[in-house]
């Protein structure tokens, strides 16, 4: 088996797949927001009070970006003032395993890091 280190510079195929995870669901806010959307369907002033330190145009932005990779779906009432809802699509749903994983590592290791 080849490791990165034969290849300086170049992502493995198996790599490349973890890239694209991380490219759709990484960074700081969007685990976050799926974590959050995995349990029920929320407004964005639910989102924005339940995520300290996100600022309300990075919110916006990551729906957004979770809205155009088929992540999350925005939905929009017609009604004043104007309600919009945010929930995860069926293939959003598929990251609810991996983020119940990513919050059991995390609850795992703050054990670990206080032994």
């Amino acid at each position: 088996m080849r490791t990165h280190a034969e290849h300086p510079g170049k992502i493995s195929l198996g790599c490349s797949k973890i890239k694209i995870t991380l490219d759709v669901m990484g960074g700081k806010w969007k685990p976050l927001i799926l974590f959050l959307l995995s349990s029920k369907t929320m407004r964005f002033s639910e989102l924005a009070h339940q995520i300290d330190g996100i600022t309300q145009k990075m919110l916006a932005q990551q729906l957004r970006d979770l809205e155009a990779d088929g992540i999350v779906l925005r939905k929009v009432y017609a009604v004043v003032p104007p309600k919009v809802e945010y929930s995860l699509t069926k293939h959003g749903k598929t990251l609810v395993p991996l983020l119940l994983d990513m919050e059991k590592w995390g609850r795992d290791h703050r054990g670990f890091k206080s032994a």
